[in-house]
Formats: C-alpha cells, sequence, structure tokens
C-alpha cells in the first residue's frame, strides 16, 4: 500500500509543495504491534508509479515490494523541479562546476538536515517504525545515489545502510575520497553500490572513479557490496531490475 501527501522544505524550496510517498508492507495492517525497518529514497516521484516518474517509468516498487512481501517500510520524497538545476542543486553535497550545468551551489546538507529533523521524527511518530540507526536505511540512483553514499558517511550515526545506485561520481571525486577518507564510519554499514556497464561512456574517467571509491570503501571495512551491471543503463528501467540485489543487501542479517 502506497499512501501520498503534500510536504514544504522553507528552507530549499520554501512554501511549495511537493509529494512525499509511503510504502507500508501488507503485514502492517495484520498485526498492531509489530514495527519495521525504514527505508528513505530521493526522487520519490519515480520509485512507485510509472504515472509520475519524470520519463514514465518507475522502479516498480510496489509491486516488487509487494510480491516479495519483505518486511519494509518506504518513504519517498519528490525532487526539486526546478528548472534552474532545481534537483541538482538540492542532491549535491558539495558545490561543482560543469560545461553543461555550470556551477552548482551544494545544498545536500539543508536537504539531509530536513530528512533527519524533521521528516525521520514524523515518520517515528506516526508510523510503528523501527527508529533506531540499525534499522534505518537510505537509497537513490544518479545523483540520489551520490546523496546516499553521503547520507551514510556523514551521518552515519542516522544511516547503517545505503543503496548507492550508479552515483554522480563526476560531481566532485576530490570532495568525494576526502569524505570517505574522514568520515568516522562504523565497520557494521553496509553499503550496496552499482553502477550500469553501458554508462561508464557517460563522463570522463568514471570508470576509475567507481573503482576508486569502491577501494576507499572497503579500506574503511565496510561491508560493502560492489558490482557493475551488465548492459546496464542510467534509466529507472534499468535500476528497477537491481531491486533483487539492493534489497536483499538491505535486509541481509
Amino acid at each position: 500500500m502506497v499512501n501520498t501527501w503534500d510536504i514544504t522544505i522553507p528552507k530549499l524550496t520554501g512554501q511549495g509543495l511537493r509529494k512525499a510517498y509511503i510504502y507500508l508492507p501488507e503485514s502492517y495492517m495484520d498485526d498492531a504491534s509489530k514495527r519495521y525497518p525504514v527505508l528513505y529514497m530521493f526522487d520519490g516521484h519515480n520509485v512507485f508509479f510509472d504515472s509520475h516518474a519524470t520519463y514514465g517509468k518507475s522502479w516498480g516498487m510496489n509491486e516488487y515490494m509487494s510480491y516479495t512481501e519483505t518486511p519494509l517500510i518506504i518513504v519517498a520524497i519528490e525532487c526539486n523541479h526546478s528548472p534552474d538545476h532545481g534537483r541538482l542543486k538540492e542532491y549535491s553535497p558539495f558545490d561543482f562546476s560543469d560545461p553543461q550545468f555550470g556551477t552548482i551551489t551544494g545544498k545536500g546538507m539543508i536537504t539531509m538536515e530536513w530528512f533527519i529533523h524533521t521528516l525521520k521524527p514524523e515518520i517515528d511518530e506516526k508510523y510503528r517504525t523501527l527508529a533506531d540507526r540499525e534499522h534505518t536505511y537510505i537509497a537513490g540512483s544518479s545523483m540520489g545515489g551520490l546523496m546516499s553514499l553521503y547520507a551514510v558517511l556523514k551521518y552515519n550515526h542516522i544511516f547503517s545502510r545505503a543503496g548507492v545506485l550508479s552515483p554522480s561520481l563526476w560531481t566532485n571525486p576530490h570532495k568525494i575520497e576526502m569524505l570517505i577518507r574522514t568520515s568516522p564510519v562504523k565497520k557494521d554499514t553496509v553499503i550496496y553500490m552499482d553502477y550500469g556497464e553501458d554508462e561508464f561512456t557517460s563522463h570522463a574517467g568514471i570508470r576509475q572513479s567507481f573503482m576508486r571509491t569502491a577501494s576507499l570503501l572497503a579500506e574503511k571495512q565496510i561491508r560493502l557490496t560492489s558490482r557493475i551491471v551488465p548492459g546496464g543503463t542510467h534509466c529507472e528501467a534499468s535500476w528497477e531490475k537491481q531491486l533483487p540485489f539492493l534489497i536483499r543487501t538491505l535486509m541481509y542479517q
């Protein structure tokens, strides 16, 4: 079951409305005493419904979760659709410059502070969640994948596991490397990270950046699952195919 409601993020877009989505397992209604881990996701409009997705194709998360009966709550927040690179700004932890996009002022910290101090407390109060770090996860793709990596490293006291699909490592490789090196990350941290085989032509040096990132994460003794997806491309249809790998890694005990 997926419910939606309208939210605002005042420090980012004032009183502009965007949608929030929450998936509740079918078993949620069967046992009023049972509590669930929570997966927070970026680009919420692309997660559940094709009719809401930017390019007409979602991750199909509702169907997958229902079919597998996975005992997990998923909370997904719509991105900023502003033509002034709103999504890039909100989903970038660091400033960066690019010939295509110009100079981007990263507002990723503001985004995560809202997730942690506004969204998460509201979800924990309203729903039967397991609110501790061990049962709080985060995931996304592309810029959302970058943000998920940032979140599990920078806010490791909040998130214990992350799904990092096709992360936009090209934005500021030096800052990302420094983040990995300097973040005090617990050794029980779990990260699923992948990149599509056919995506490596999108930016110069991205294959090397991906391998370098995986190596640095492994050096931190993080419980890392890293994959190069055969024939994988940069789209929701490809990320949907990775759901069995993502969810099983996040839920692995």
